[in-house]
């Protein structure tokens, strides 16, 4: 499986940003993706991870702010940030993996894209 990230931009504090990302190859039909995110000298952390049916997992830090959402037909998974602030400049990976279960079903993935930049300028 491959994912590919797009939608990486410098913005403006409070702006918006929109990323997407599409995964080749192939994924069981019940899996989960999502983001992380690693800013310079921190620990990768997860954004955001949706299973295909549907449940969401957010990072506090990014609640009412960030939306993710996911089109099954096309392997897609997409990350809309609003209200965006100067510690949300970070390079962002999409992940994903298979057969998510359990109460942590949002952890230990085993796809990773190479990463999109966001840069948010204060």
């Amino acid at each position: 499986v491959q994912l590919k990230e797009s939608g990486g931009a410098v913005v403006q504090a409070g702006g918006s940003l929109r990323l997407s990302c599409v995964a080749s190859g192939s994924i069981s039909s019940s899996n989960a993706m999502g983001w992380y995110r690693q800013a310079p000298g921190k620990q990768r952390e997860l954004v955001a991870a949706i299973t295909s049916g549907g449940l969401t997992k957010y990072a506090d830090s990014v609640k009412g702010r960030f939306t993710i959402s996911r089109d099954n037909g096309k392997k897609m998974v997409s990350l809309q940030m609003s209200s965006l602030k100067y510690e949300d400049t970070a390079v962002y990976y999409c992940v994903a993996k298979n057969f998510p279960f359990g109460s942590r079903w949002f952890e230990g993935y085993d796809y990773w894209g190479l990463g999109t930049q966001v840069t948010v300028s204060s």
